[in-house]
């Protein structure tokens, strides 16, 4: 029977989707990741999207739960990501008003099977931990 276990969790760890491979092929081309704020606005002129770093923050501080569950609000922002990712509108848009006014509203996408969106949402939450667009 352990052998059974560990069988089945080494195949599921061969088939994982690696979160960073998924914003690298996917989100970097608009998105930064982690950048400071002085690097971001020297690069303002370029740059088709806010910042990782600050997309992560503004969503952690939004999307908040009345009973501080930790676990739950990671639920909650992970929803919201792939959801978003999959249908971005400008009703459920967090970012700041000048993010929405210089960028608008990210296109769909639809490219991204349901493991690739869990795994790039789960790394934009995860990386960004403890980390600020400063």
């Amino acid at each position: 029977m352990k052998k059974i276990t560990a069988l089945l969790l080494l195949s599921l760890s061969l088939f994982a989707v690696d979160g960073q491979k998924v914003f690298d092929e996917n989100c970097k081309a608009c998105h930064l990741g982690m950048v400071s704020k002085a690097d971001f606005m020297a690069q303002i002129k370029t740059i088709k999207a806010p910042p990782m770093v600050n997309v992560s923050h503004r969503l952690k501080k939004t999307l908040t739960i009345a009973d501080d569950d930790e676990e739950v609000q990671r639920f909650v922002v992970i929803s919201f990501i792939k959801e978003y990712l999959k249908r971005p509108s400008w009703n459920y848009y967090l970012c700041d008003d000048s993010a929405f006014n210089r960028f608008g509203v990210m296109p769909a996408q639809t490219q991204l099977s349901e493991a690739e969106l869990q795994a790039v949402a789960e790394w934009v939450f995860d990386e960004f931990e403890d980390k600020e667009f400063k």
